[in-house]
């Protein structure tokens, strides 16, 4: 399903496949991006992102990234990721079941996140997202 929006490629960062086939569904039915690249942990998300990051080419537009995740997660990930230069601004969202306000907290803390959404993925939601990334 091709779009002509401002969102090409989506990385979903999420080990449910509950949670990454209703988002997809949703994305797609909402035609909010045109691909998507998922990774079920913060391992093998950065292992799989940091060669695209660094030579600039099929950079995901938007990442939705989950905190609870086995091997690495969402912190770690995240931890690690803003310290790759990248050529072009990611849009970086943490997407969890968690309402702790510490977590909601600490999200707010680290510079290049975006939001803190919590789960479910609603239209409204990619509403949202997709107003912000016109804006870059």
């Amino acid at each position: 399903m091709k779009s002509n929006n401002a969102i090409n490629l989506t990385c979903i960062i999420d080990d449910d496949p509950v949670f990454v086939f209703g988002a997809k569904r949703i994305m797609e039915m909402a035609e909010f991006c045109n691909n998507f690249l998922v990774f079920q942990n913060g391992e093998e998300a950065l292992t799989n992102l940091k060669p695209i990051v660094l030579s600039g080419e099929s950079v995901p537009d938007v990442i939705l990234l989950d905190l609870n995740m086995p091997i690495m997660d969402g912190w770690e990930f995240l931890d690690n990721f803003i310290k790759l230069e990248t050529k072009r601004k990611i849009l970086i969202y943490i997407v969890s079941s968690s309402i702790d306000p510490a977590d909601i907290i600490k999200a707010k803390s680290y510079k290049g996140l975006n939001n803190f959404i919590v789960k479910p993925i609603t239209r409204e939601v990619l509403s949202e997202i997709m107003r912000d990334a016109v804006k870059h």
